[in-house]
C-alpha cells in the first residue's frame, strides 16, 4: 500500500490499514517531509501528531516532481493493492500520476482519493482543509453555547472522519476484487478504473454524520440550534458542575433511566409528573431540570456522585484530561495506552503514552509495531528490496538537487 498524503486525512486512513497488518510505505518530499512533523511541535524534530498518526508505517523518500521519482513511484504502485492520497484533484494529474497513469501500471490498483469538495463539481477546484469542511458540512453551526458564536472541537474531526472512510472504502473496493475473481473462472477481468476509485470530500463525510439535520429540516421545517453541552431534543443530558470543582457527564435520558434519576437526586415529584413522563416533555423543560440536577451535583464531590449514579444504574463519567486517560483502570486493562521510548529533544528518551489500536481484537487493543518514522527511514531497503535499484539511483529519485 502506497501513501502519497499529508497532514491527517490520508495518513489517518493508512494508518488504520497498517494497524491491521497492511505494509503502508508513506513517501514524503525530500528535506521536510509531510508537514505533520511540525505540528505541535514542542521540541526536538519530530512531533508526536506525526509519531501517532503515522505508526506501523514505511517512510521513503521521493520527489515526485522529478522524472526519476515519477518512474520509482509507478514502479512502487506496480507492486501494491491501493494507493492513498489527498492532494488538491489535479495535482497527481500534474505530475503525471494520475489515475490512467496508475492504471496503466497496476490495472487491479485501488485508488483512494479524499479531497475537500472531491473529484467533481463546482467546488473541486478548491484548496480546503478540516475546518472549512467542518463549517460547510454544517457540524459548526452546532458546536457551542445557545447564544454564542460557532465553535470548534479540539481535534480535526473532519479529517478523521474523512480517513475512516478512506480506509474503509479501500477495503470495500479490495473485497469487490476478490469476489469477482473468485465469482469468475480463471480469475475474471479486472474491475473498471472508474469502481476503482474511491472518492472521499471532507465536507460529504463530515455532513454523513450529521444523523437527522437535513431530513428534518424538509420534513418539519427544524432548524437545529446550537445547545451547548446538551443534545437537540434530548433531556436531561448534560455536564454538571460538582462540589469539588470537576464536572461529570450524566445521560439520564431514557424513560426509566429518568425516573431513578430524579429518585436519586430527591425530587420524586419530577419522577411522577405525567408531562416528564417522555422525551418531548423533559426537552420542554429541559432548563428546570438541569437546574434541579445541578443543584445536586453542586453538594457532592466528583467520586461520590458518580459512585451514587453507578449504584442507581444512571450512565455518566467524568470529563478526562490526557493524564486521566493514563490513569484509568478501563483503558489500561484493554492496552489503550501503549507505552513507547521516545526521542523528545531532551538528553535522553522519554517514556511517552500512545493511542491502542481501535477496534478490539481478541479482548485488548493490538500491539503498536512501531511510531511513526524518521524521514526516510526506509528509503533505501523499499527501493533497493522492491525495486533493485542501487545507492545512486536512489539518490537521484530521492533527492532534486541531486539530479
Amino acid at each position: 500500500m502506497l501513501e502519497l498524503g499529508n497532514y491527517i486525512a490520508a495518513p489517518t486512513a493508512g494508518r488504520l490499514l497498517a494497524d491491521f497488518g497492511a505494509e503502508v510505505i508513506k513517501i514524503e518530499r525530500p528535506r521536510t517531509g509531510d508537514e505533520l512533523r511540525n505540528w505541535r511541535l514542542y521540541a526536538g524534530t519530530t512531533s508526536m501528531l506525526y509519531r501517532t498518526i503515522n505508526r506501523n508505517k514505511k517512510s521513503v523518500v521521493l520527489d515526485l516532481r522529478s522524472p526519476a521519482g515519477r518512474e520509482a513511484v509507478l514502479g512502487l504502485v506496480a507492486q501494491c493493492d491501493v494507493v492513498l492520497e489527498n492532494f488538491r484533484p489535479g495535482t497527481l494529474e500534474g505530475w503525471g500520476l494520475g489515475p490512467e497513469e496508475l492504471n496503466a501500471a497496476n490495472p487491479d490498483l485501488v485508488l483512494v482519493r479524499i479531497s475537500a469538495f472531491g473529484q467533481s463539481g463546482p467546488l473541486s477546484h478548491r484548496p480546503g482543509f478540516a475546518a472549512v469542511a467542518e463549517a460547510m458540512g454544517g457540524l459548526r453551526e452546532l458546536v457551542g453555547e445557545e447564544n454564542g458564536p460557532p465553535v470548534r472541537v479540539g481535534v480535526s474531526i473532519g479529517d478523521s472522519i474523512a480517513g475512516l472512510y478512506g480506509a474503509f472504502g479501500a477495503v470495500m473496493c479490495l473485497f469487490r476484487r476478490e469476489a469477482c475473481r473468485s465469482a469468475t473462472p480463471g480469475g475474471g477481468e479486472s474491475v473498471p478504473l472508474a469502481a476503482r476509485v474511491v472518492d472521499v470530500a471532507l465536507n460529504e463525510a463530515v455532513l454523513s454524520m450529521m444523523e437527522s439535520l437535513i431530513p428534518d429540516h424538509l420534513a418539519y421545517g427544524v432548524v437545529r440550534k446550537r445547545v451547548g453541552g446538551r443534545m437537540e431534543g434530548i433531556a436531561p443530558s448534560n455536564a454538571y458542575l460538582c462540589a469539588d470543582g470537576f464536572s461529570v457527564v450524566i445521560a439520564g435520558n431514557a424513560d426509566g433511566i429518568f425516573q431513578r434519576f430524579m429518585r436519586l437526586i430527591g425530587r420524586p415529584d419530577l419522577a411522577a409528573d405525567a408531562e416528564l413522563a417522555a422525551n418531548s416533555g423533559r426537552w420542554a423543560r429541559r432548563d428546570e431540570l438541569d437546574e434541579a440536577i445541578g443543584a445536586w451535583t453542586a453538594m457532592l464531590p466528583r467520586a461520590r456522585a458518580l459512585a451514587l449514579l453507578e449504584e442507581a444504574g444512571i450512565p455518566a463519567g467524568p470529563i478526562y484530561t490526557a493524564a486521566d486517560i493514563c490513569a484509568d483502570e478501563q483503558y489500561r486493562a484493554r492496552n489503550m495506552v501503549q507505552y513507547f521510548e521516545v526521542d523528545t529533544g531532551e538528553e535522553n528518551p522519554l517514556t511517552v503514552g500512545f493511542p491502542g489500536i481501535v477496534p478490539v481484537l481478541g479482548g485488548a487493543s493490538l500491539p503498536v509495531c512501531h511510531l511513526g518514522p524518521d524521514l526516510g527511514a526506509h528509503t533505501y531497503q523499499v527501493l533497493s528490496e522492491l525495486l533493485g535499484m542501487d545507492a545512486d539511483a536512489i539518490s537521484q529519485c530521492a533527492d532534486r538537487s541531486a539530479l
